[in-house]
């Protein structure tokens, strides 16, 4: 349709709809459907001329609609303009509408608006118009606006509203403004109105309050005069300070009345301000009808002297009527009600309450259960206990600093007390946690004792459960108190500082360095009560030296010792035969190792006329009918962290032999998981942790799934005082070791590696998408390792014949040419390294490639290779005379327990991906004894998994550092696309 000018004309009308906003309604025009919302905002920039409009047809399908936002809607309707050559027949509906949007954007601009108190809740906000009352002229054209409106369209009264909102959600002026406001008058205030307008306004900031003075409802705590009590008090508005608290006393502007002739029970201090008296009546009238009305059955009824009235003698009659007044003297059970409920009541509707300072510390304080430890355990009267004696205890009740002893407390439940004061502190019960513990001390209080082990648990931890926790309630749990002696022993393990040190034992050939000292103190002093300690010192720091004084110090004491056992790795039994002849000449030690060990009557005499047995962890479950038919004195496990896993039938079999004490030397007591700990500690303790699942559920999966910090701190100091833990770095330990320097080299892969590599990770891809949980972990470590293999050199994975010559080309794998250039640098320099790697015929390959290189016998340690040719092995490494470079081990077999500090580079060849097994192992030649500083270089392929694990571990502080440590399994975890990412090649890796 064209007009006369030739432009094109289309009819739109509006209404407005709840939820959206403005809707236009536009006549289908023939040739225009498709361009309406071009042509209508085609200089609207703020909708991107109309691209951002909603579009639809109309329920009948006769018209186009177009849905506005609120404040799109505003902006567009108070000044249209769409193209110049359309012309538009605005309908009548949407002329009013236009006329509206013109008046709120006007409103808007001058600041005419302000909250809407009637329609303001905690869950919405509402705005309303607020025109100068000057201007006669546009009110009335507002009121024949809204008048004008139909039914529907009214509901455009809630147009600012919804702009208000979201100009304070998008915008970031409007936003920094009113996140201001709600900060100055705090949020409170906003959220809960209070039940008059004007205070309201005055609260947020918007309207000013002309009284000199703020007024509250102060509750008074009894005192020697009265009981608990409500009083009206007042601060001075200006300069803040205390709060004067009103009572019905003669004073200045004692007024008798107020207005409508309610009598004023309070008046005015006679110093007050001259200048509050004209406000005082009518605000306090006012503040008291709030309180009526926030809680009116807080409302007693009074009878109140009126005005004398004539009666029919013309004399004046008194009558009487009754007026409400507010609740001002409290009983015991009002005050808690005030506190716990009618308080806040108040706070929502906008009053001002004061409340004693020490009700939100004590409403927070939970009654606690303690026992306190009576008997004499750890005194000299009883000196000597086990974890398993049963210890004597009082029940006690605590809240907050105010102890109740279990007679007071049942007295003050049959009292039904919520708030008492005691000793000058006030105490509130929760009824809820009266009842329960009423009930468990009558029924189980004099019944459930306490071993030593859940006495130290329950102090160590903090509380134990006594009820478990259940949907509807909060586990019931108990505190412990130590009598003196327990402290001061407990101070002692805690702070080994504090132990009184032995003297060093007169056998003893060498020096015992002071921490030395104090861990053989350490252990003598567990043994005197009968407890078994894990002496986790760092490796080198010599545990080695402190066990052999320890058993020296023990015969030298009198008693004498018994046959003692030592279980350690097969590959240190010659290091601990050497160090015992050299440290402990007149130790009797026995040997039990080889195939022609003892056994049977044979094992039996020998163990009885030795001091220390030694055997391997290997032999524990095949000679356990042997090992188990002696008493020993002492079990003491060299490298603990062997009996990690607790379903082994090495580790079942160590743990049935009988022993007096139990020692468990290891520097790394927790290499994997949580439950390691756990399986150390059973075995030095037996039960101190608690069974396995329950260990687990309180704690392994708490701490492992979320990371509990608190629970980590709780499980530090539940083991603490049975590990001794130093580390070299410690100032106090003085040891004056080198530097230990860590380098990454980084090396790319060649084009065969990388080939090989590629296809390893699209099979495993592949495979991922159909393959089970169990299938699916087996298919990544599995991968893990292949991927590795082929990292160090392509022969490892595809297990080519050694013999033929291509096999072990070094130049098929940058690793290998790298440690032949570097072993070459250092045997130049006329130093040693030690060189690491996991897999045997790797271990092979480099003895062999190294020896034509360097054209220097190399020795290869293994697990295979016997105790005998082990200690020829070292020997010769250590002796400087003896030609010698390099040494090639196997982690495992030559991680831990041995002492190779000829050795100052060590050389990790490819990576167990466990920060504290490669740790051991470089230890081997960083400790006592080394006096050059140690480099240690760890390889890492380029755009391998290597590089991307190597960088996640780099980054993220494991939980190791704290209680537990980690292991490849963790990689299983994995989504597939994390898997993806950190197994892709990086090609721009590849060597060209």
């Amino acid at each position: 349709m064209r007009g006369y000018t030739g432009a094109e004309i289309i009819h739109v009308d509006g209404y407005w709809k709840d939820g959206e906003g403005i809707v236009l309604t536009v006549r289908h025009a023939a040739g225009l459907t498709q361009r309406l919302r071009a042509l209508l905002f085609a200089w609207h920039a703020p909708s991107w001329y109309g691209s951002e409009i909603e579009e639809r047809e109309s329920e009948r399908g006769k018209d186009i609609e177009m849905i506005l936002p609120p404040l799109l809607a505003l902006d567009y309707l108070a000044s249209p303009e769409p193209v110049r050559l359309l012309h538009v027949d605005w309908g009548g509906r949407l002329l009013k509408l236009m006329e509206f949007a013109k008046l709120i954007r006007r409103a808007l601009l001058n600041g005419w608006y302000m909250p809407d108190w009637s329609r303001w809740s905690e869950e919405a906000r509402a705005w309303k118009l607020e025109l100068p009352v000057t201007d006669i002229e546009l009110i009335a054209h507002y009121e024949k606006l809204l008048a004008s409106l139909d039914e529907t369209d009214r509901g455009a009264r809630r147009w600012l509203s919804q702009v208000v909102e979201s100009l304070i959600d998008n915008n970031p002026q409007v936003a920094a403004v009113w996140k201001e406001t709600a900060s100055l008058a705090g949020a409170a205030s906003l959220y809960m109105k209070a039940a008059d307008e004007d205070d309201w306004l005055v609260a947020i900031g918007l309207k000013q309050d002309d009284v000199p003075f703020r007024m509250a409802l102060q509750l008074i705590e009894p005192d020697d005069r009265a009981g608990w009590r409500l009083r009206p008090a007042v601060q001075d508005r200006s300069e803040g300070g205390r709060w004067i608290t009103l009572e019905q006393t003669s004073g200045k502007a004692n007024v008798k009345s107020g207005g409508d002739g309610t009598s004023l029970r309070w008046s005015l201090p006679a110093d007050t301000p001259e200048t509050w008296v004209p406000f005082f009546a009518e605000r306090m009238l006012k503040e008291e009808a709030k309180w009526i009305s926030a809680l009116p059955d807080w409302v007693e009824h009074s009878e109140s002297a009126g005005e004398p009235e004539a009666g029919p003698s013309g004399e004046a009659a008194e009558s009487s009527q009754q007026l409400p007044v507010f609740r001002t003297e409290l009983t015991d059970g009002q005050a808690y009600s005030f506190l716990e409920e009618a308080g806040p009541r108040l706070l929502e509707a906008g009053c001002t309450v004061l409340l004693p300072g020490w009700w939100e510390t004590v409403r927070s304080r939970k009654l606690r259960l303690r026992a306190k430890v009576k008997s004499s355990v750890g005194s000299t009267e009883q000196p000597t206990f086990g974890l398993q004696q049963i210890v004597d205890f009082d029940w006690k009740l605590a809240v907050g600093n105010i102890d109740l002893s279990e007679a007071e407390f049942m007295k003050l439940a049959e009292d039904n007390r919520r708030l008492l004061q005691i000793g000058g502190e006030w105490v509130h019960l929760d009824p809820d946690d009266v009842d329960r513990i009423r009930r468990w001390l009558k029924k189980s209080g004099n019944k459930h004792g306490f071993t030593m082990r859940d006495v130290l648990e329950m102090h160590l931890r903090g509380t134990a459960e006594l009820e478990e926790e259940r949907e509807d309630r909060e586990a019931l749990e108990a505190e412990v108190e130590l009598n003196e002696h327990l402290t001061a022993w407990l101070n002692k393990l805690n702070e080994t500082s504090e132990l009184p040190l032995v003297d060093k034992p007169a056998a003893f050939h060498g020096e015992l360095r002071p921490y030395q000292l104090q861990g053989v103190s350490w252990l003598a002093f567990l043994r005197r009560f009968g407890l078994g300690g894990c002496l986790a010192d760092d490796m080198g720091l010599g545990k080695t030296i402190q066990f052999t004084a320890y058993l020296q110090h023990v015969i030298e004491q009198g008693g004498g010792l018994g046959p003692s056992l030592l279980i350690c790795p097969t590959s240190v039994i010659g290091n601990w035969e050497k160090e015992l002849e050299r440290f402990a000449p007149s130790l009797r030690v026995h040997v039990h190792y080889g195939p022609r060990r003892l056994n049977g009557f044979a094992f039996a005499e020998a163990a009885a006329e030795a001091d220390l047995v030694i055997t391997s962890y290997a032999l524990a479950p095949l000679d356990e009918e042997a090992l188990g038919s002696v008493n020993w004195d002492v079990v003491c496990l060299d490298e603990a962290q062997n009996i990690k896993n607790y379903y082994t039938k090495q580790s079942a079999a160590i743990r049935r032999l009988n022993a007096y004490h139990r020692i468990a030397l290891t520097g790394t007591p927790m290499e994997n998981r949580l439950t390691e700990l756990w399986s150390i500690y059973d075995f030095i303790n037996p039960g101190y942790l608690g069974s396995l699942n329950e260990f687990r559920q309180a704690v392994v999966q708490p701490i492992e799934r979320e990371r509990d910090e608190a629970l980590i701190a709780e499980l530090q100091r539940w083991v603490k005082p049975f590990m001794l833990r130093r580390v070299k770095k410690d100032p106090t330990i003085q040891l004056s070791l080198p530097e230990k320097n860590e380098m990454h080299t980084y090396l790319s892969l060649t084009v065969e590696q990388g080939t090989l590599y590629e296809n390893i990770v699209s099979d495993l891809l592949g495979q991922l998408e159909q393959a089970g949980a169990m299938q699916r972990r087996g298919l990544i470590l599995s991968t893990l390792t292949r991927l590795k293999q082929v990292c160090d050199h392509p022969t490892l994975l595809l297990k080519e014949d050694a013999s033929v010559a291509p096999a072990w080309d070094p130049d098929r794998s940058n690793k290998v040419v790298r440690l032949l250039e570097m072993v070459e640098e250092i045997a130049a320099e006329g130093e040693r390294c030690l060189i690491f790697t996991q897999y045997v015929d790797m271990g092979e390959a480099l003895k062999r490639l190294l020896e034509e290189r360097i054209e220097i016998p190399v020795p290869y340690l293994h697990g295979g290779v016997p105790k005998q040719k082990r200690d020829v092995m070292i020997e010769n490494f250590q002796n400087e005379a003896v030609p010698g470079c390099a040494f090639v081990l196997s982690l495992k077999a030559g991680g831990t327990g041995l002492n190779l500090t000829a050795a100052n580079h060590v050389i990790h060849f490819d990576r167990w991906w466990n920060p504290a097994v490669e740790n051991q192992a470089t230890d081997r030649a960083f400790r006592i004894g080394q006096t050059r500083n140690v480099q240690v270089h760890k390889y890492v392929t380029l755009g391998t998994l290597e590089e991307r694990i190597n960088d996640m571990i780099t980054r993220k502080q494991m939980l190791n550092e704290q209680v537990v440590g980690q292991s490849e399994n963790w990689i299983t975890e994995l989504s597939t696309e994390d898997l993806r990412e950190l197994f892709t090649l990086r090609k721009q890796r590849l060597k060209g």
